[in-house]
C-alpha cells in the first residue's frame, strides 16, 4: 500500500486526490506538514486532520492499485474465519481474514499487492486467497477486537457506532413517556452491547442467551452444543439498562420487575431473519434474561442431517406415511424432539394435505402448516385446540406434548378416526412410553389400537474436527461398556482448541432408538405385562437401545465414549450384550403389522 510507495508516489497521490477534487492544495500541504512530524502515511495523515473521509482514500488507493478495498466493520468479519491465522502471524503480516466461501478465503490487507505475503496465506490456510485493501490504523483496530482470546466489551461499545441489527416495523413498540432509564436504554453503548451479544452467539452457533446479575458484574452466557460458556461480562452498572433495552424489543413492560414476563422479538442479523423468544425473571440481585435464538437458517428438516439414517430412516417414514395412528417422539428437554417432529412433517407438508400443528410456544413458522399457539391465560390449552382441531378437517396433527390423560385420550381418539397424529412424551427411552400412558390412565387397548410407535432420541456432541486425536480411555470406562478386552485400543477424542473453545467437541448428533408396535408388543400391552418382560422381548428380537445405538458413535469416531455414556442411561443396557456382541449391527426396528 502507501508504505511502498516513494516520496515521488506520495505526491501524485496527493495530486491526484487535489484533481478528483477530494481535498484542496492548503489540506495537503497541512498533511505533508502532519507527516514530517509524525512519521505517519499521507493518507493517515489526510485523514487525521479531516481533509477527507477513510472510504474516500481506500475507494482511491484500491482504483491505484487495481484491487479491491474496503472499511472493516462489525458483520463483515467471521470471527471464527479471523483467527485461522495466527495473532503474531496475522500482525506481521498486517492482515485480516474475513470470511470463507468453500476454499476462497477473503483477506484485509495493508499490502494486497504483496505476493510473498499472499503466498504465505496460502500456505498456512490451504486456500485461495482474495485480498482487500484496507488502511492499517483501520486494519489494527479490528485485529485488537476480532485476534484476542477474550472479547473486550470495552473495545466493542467504543466503535460499534452503526446497529448491526434490525428490528422488524412490525415488532416496533408504541412511544411512551421517557423516563431517565429510557435515555439509558437509548444510549448507543448499551443498544451495541445487546447487539453484540445476540451476533457473537449467532456466530456461535448458541441456543440461547442467559444474561444473568451478580454482586461485581453481569454474566453473560451462551449455551453452545447444551454446554453454558461464559462469553461476555459487562460491568454490573449496566445491568438495569441491558434488561430494559431487551423488554423495549421483546415487547414487554420494563416498568414490572417483581413478576416472570415472556416476549418475542423478529430481527435481522447478518443477512438472516431470527426470531428471538424472550424471559425474564426476577433474582435477588437483579432481574435475570434468557433469550432463546431460532435461526431457521440452520435448522435442517432432513432425517439424514439428523443423523437417521438407513433401517431408523425407513421405520419413522413407515409411520409418518401411514394413513391414521399415533407417533410419538420421547427423551429429556433438549434432545431435540420437536426438531424431529419438523422434520417429519417437513416430509409430509403438500397442498394435499391439511396439517396442522398445536405448540407452546410455535418455535419455527413453517409455509403450508397452519400452527396454533397455546394460550393459557385466555383458556387455549393443548386439549381445547386439539378438541377444535378435529372439527377443522385436518389430515395431520402435530401436538406439541403430551401432558395428561384427557390430552392423551383425544390425540388418540383422533389417530383412530382416521388422523396421523404426532406428539412427544417426557420418558426416558420407548418401552417407558408405553408405561407413561398406561400410568396416565389411558385404557392399554387403545394404546394397542392406536400408536404406531415410539422414536427416543438424545443428543450427544460430537469430536471436534480442528484437534481431533487418538487416546486410550481409563480401563473403567471401557469396563463399564463390556469392552475391558479392548483396552490396547486407541480412541479418539478432542484436545481442545481455539475452534471448539478448548472443550474437544464442535457440534452435535442425534442418537435414536426406534419401537414400532408389532402384534407381540399390542398383545403385551394390552395384558399389561411390565416394563421389564417388554425389554426382554426386544432384546430377543435384536432390537438396539439407545446406549447400543451411541456406542456406535464411538466406534465410527464421531464421538468420546465419555461423551455416549453421559447423555444414556445405564439401565438401558440390562436388556443385553453392552457391546452388541451377538446382536447384528444392522439388524432393523421392529417391523409393524
Amino acid at each position: 500500500m502507501t508504505s511502498n510507495l516513494t516520496i515521488e508516489q506520495t505526491v501524485r497521490l496527493g495530486d491526484q486526490l487535489i484533481k478528483e477534487g477530494l481535498i484542496t492544495p492548503e489540506q495537503l500541504a497541512e498533511a505533508l506538514a502532519r507527516q514530517q512530524s509524525t512519521g505517519q502515511r499521507i493518507g493517515s495523515s489526510l485523514v487525521d486532520i479531516g481533509a477527507i473521509s477513510s472510504s474516500s482514500l481506500v475507494q482511491t488507493l484500491s482504483s491505484r492499485l487495481g484491487v479491491k478495498g474496503c472499511v472493516l466493520r462489525h458483520g463483515l468479519i467471521d470471527p471464527k474465519i479471523a483467527k485461522c491465522v495466527a495473532k503474531e502471524e496475522a500482525e506481521r503480516l498486517k492482515v485480516l481474514p474475513l470470511f470463507r466461501v468453500r476454499d476462497d478465503l477473503t483477506v484485509a490487507m495493508v499490502e494486497p499487492q504483496s505476493i510473498p505475503v499472499q503466498d504465505r496465506l496460502r500456505n498456512l490456510t490451504g486456500c485461495t486467497i482474495r485480498p482487500v485493501l484496507v488502511l492499517e490504523e483501520n486494519l489494527a483496530e479490528y485485529q485488537k477486537k476480532y485476534l484476542a482470546s477474550e472479547v473486550n466489551v470495552d473495545s466493542f461499545l467504543a466503535s460499534m457506532e452503526e446497529s448491526e441489527i434490525t428490528i422488524s416495523e412490525n415488532e416496533a413498540v408504541d412511544e411512551g413517556p421517557v423516563t431517565d432509564l429510557d435515555k439509558m436504554v437509548d444510549g448507543s453503548p448499551i443498544v451495541n452491547l445487546v447487539n453484540l451479544a445476540v451476533l457473537t452467539a449467532l456466530r456461535e452457533g448458541a441456543s440461547d442467551i442467559h444474561i444473568e446479575p451478580d454482586r461485581d458484574a453481569t454474566h453473560i452466557r451462551y449455551r453452545i452444543d447444551g454446554h453454558l460458556r461464559e462469553m461476555l461480562k459487562p460491568p454490573k452498572g449496566m445491568h438495569a439498562a441491558i434488561v430494559s433495552r431487551i423488554k423495549v424489543i421483546g415487547r414487554m413492560d420494563i416498568a414490572e420487575k417483581r413478576l416472570p414476563q415472556e416476549g418475542r422479538v423478529h430481527i435481522v442479523a447478518d443477512g438472516k431473519e431470527i426470531d428471538l423468544r424472550v424471559s425474564s425473571m426476577p433474582t435477588i440481585l437483579g432481574e435475570k434474561i434468557v433469550i432463546r435464538i431460532l435461526d431457521k437458517s440452520n435448522l435442517s428438516f432432513r432425517l439424514v442431517d439428523l443423523g437417521i439414517t438407513g433401517q431408523d430412516a425407513r421405520a419413522i417414514e413407515a409411520m409418518i406415511h401411514s394413513p391414521y395412528g399415533l407417533m410419538l417422539v420421547t427423551g429429556p428437554t433438549g434432545s431435540g424432539k420437536t426438531t424431529t417432529l419438523y422434520s417429519s412433517l417437513d416430509l409430509l407438508r403438500d397442498e394435499s394435505r391439511n396439517i396442522v400443528t398445536i405448540e407452546d410456544p410455535v418455535e419455527y413458522q413453517l409455509p403450508l402448516i397452519n400452527q396454533i399457539q397455546v394460550s393459557e391465560g385466555v383458556g387455549l390449552t393443548f386439549l381445547r385446540a386439539l378438541r377444535s382441531i378435529l372439527r377443522q378437517d385436518p389430515d395431520v396433527v402435530m401436538v406439541g406434548e403430551i401432558r395428561d390423560r384427557d390430552t392423551a385420550e383425544v390425540a388418540i381418539q383422533a389417530a383412530l378416526t382416521g388422523h396421523l397424529v404426532m406428539s412427544t412424551l417426557h420418558t426416558n427411552d420407548c418401552p417407558g412410553g408405553v408405561m407413561r400412558l398406561i400410568d396416565m390412565g389411558v385404557e392399554p387397548f387403545l394404546i394397542s389400537a392406536a400408536v404406531l410407535g415410539f422414536v427416543a432420541q438424545r443428543l450427544a456432541r460430537k469430536i471436534c474436527p480442528s484437534c481431533k486425536t487418538s487416546y486410550y480411555p481409563p480401563p473403567n470406562l471401557l469396563k463399564s461398556v463390556g469392552w475391558e478386552h479392548r483396552g490396547n485400543e486407541l480412541f479418539q477424542k478432542g484436545e481442545g482448541c481455539r475452534e471448539c473453545h478448548n472443550t474437544g467437541f464442535r457440534g452435535r448428533i442425534g442418537i435414536y432408538e426406534i419401537m414400532l408396535l408389532d402384534s407381540e408388543l399390542k398383545r403385551m400391552t394390552q395384558e399389561e405385562v411390565s416394563e421389564g418382560r417388554i425389554r426382554m422381548y426386544l432384546a430377543e428380537a435384536g432390537w438396539r437401545t439407545l446406549r447400543m445405538k451411541a456406542l456406535d458413535l464411538v466406534e465410527e469416531g464421531k464421538s468420546t465414549l465419555e461423551e455416549v455414556l453421559r447423555v444414556t442411561r445405564s439401565e438401558a443396557m440390562e436388556v443385553g450384550d453392552p457391546t452388541g456382541g451377538g446382536i447384528e449391527k444392522d439388524k432393523s426396528p421392529l417391523e409393524a403389522d
